[in-house]
């Protein structure tokens, strides 16, 4: 069945977007800021967190970037008014990044103030390592002036241990993930147990600091290394919590943890721009087809 799923995979890339449509469900919670927040707000009542993102990337006019942007205040207007736990992920392409430093410094901005302004969180995603000192050096420079914002760096860049040393001025709040993009081995550690153990060293590093953490895996194996370092070293709770992504199966552990007391937070995309996001989880996760093929064909 396995190589199955992964043919109809290939075969999805083929054929029109409305078809493969169902099959990227799963992963993307709705095209619409009524759609998202209706499926956080169910998220919330199984006691999970939730940070939410609009699909997209690398923006090429002004204006696009100017919509966007407006599109996240407006989200933020919406948490605050559902009273969700929920807090919000942008990618720096998507509001201006490949335009203009200017236009993306402006645009952060305003979506930083209306974070304050609704009492709520931003973070500041990262992309492909071409865009990695940009987004670190906005981080910096908006981190000294707002309190509410954090960043994402990556495991298997090799690059990351210095990140981290860099950044330990600064109170910071970190997402910790293994990286999605496909590096240069230059610049990239290529070996599972390299991404790994450099996952677990910089989840360290940011305790020794008194920084907080968001450990963003769903790898199991990694995530009962975590726990028995937690709590072997008793790490507060507060200064770290576990994200994984909407759709994806976590094998009921991080489900276990919130009756723990630890935080689990999801990752919600949504937005038109669904179609190349679903279809790098198809890649990554082939196996949700037979769920999908299963319930299409249901009998009511």
């Amino acid at each position: 069945m396995n190589y199955l799923n992964i043919l109809i995979t290939k075969i999805l890339k083929l054929l029109p977007k409305w078809f493969a449509k169902p099959f990227a469900k799963p992963y993307v919670a709705g095209e619409t800021i009524e759609e998202v927040t209706a499926k956080i707000k169910s998220l919330n009542g199984k006691g999970f967190l939730a940070t939410v993102d609009i699909l997209g990337e690398h923006t090429k006019s002004e204006r696009e970037a100017q919509r966007i942007t407006e599109q996240y205040c407006m989200l933020y207007d919406e948490i605050s008014r559902k009273n969700l736990e929920c807090s919000v992920s942008v990618k720096p392409s998507h509001i201006g990044l490949d335009i203009s430093t200017a236009l993306i410094m402006k645009n952060l901005s305003a979506i930083l103030d209306k974070a304050v302004n609704t009492n709520n969180f931003l973070r500041i995603d990262m992309e492909s390592s071409k865009s990695t000192d940009q987004t670190i050096q906005i981080y910096q420079y908006f981190r000294k002036k707002y309190s509410n914002i954090g960043t994402v760096l990556q495991s298997y860049l090799l690059r990351t241990q210095t990140d981290i040393d860099q950044l330990s001025e600064l109170e910071s709040n970190i997402r910790i993930c293994k990286g999605i993009y496909n590096e240069p081995q230059k610049i990239a550690f290529k070996s599972r147990d390299d991404i790994k153990n450099n996952y677990i060293l910089f989840a360290k590093k940011m305790a020794r600091n008194n920084h907080f953490c968001a450990y963003a895996t769903h790898d199991q194996e990694l995530i009962e290394d975590l726990l028995n370092w937690i709590s072997k070293e008793n790490i507060p709770k507060d200064l770290f919590e576990f994200q994984c992504l909407y759709g994806v199966p976590m094998q009921g552990r991080l489900e276990e943890l919130i009756k723990e007391g630890i935080k689990v937070r999801i990752y919600v995309p949504f937005g038109p721009d669904w179609y190349d996001y679903s279809m790098r989880r198809l890649n990554e996760n082939p196996k949700i087809i037979k769920y999908v093929l299963g319930n299409l064909f249901k009998n009511d």
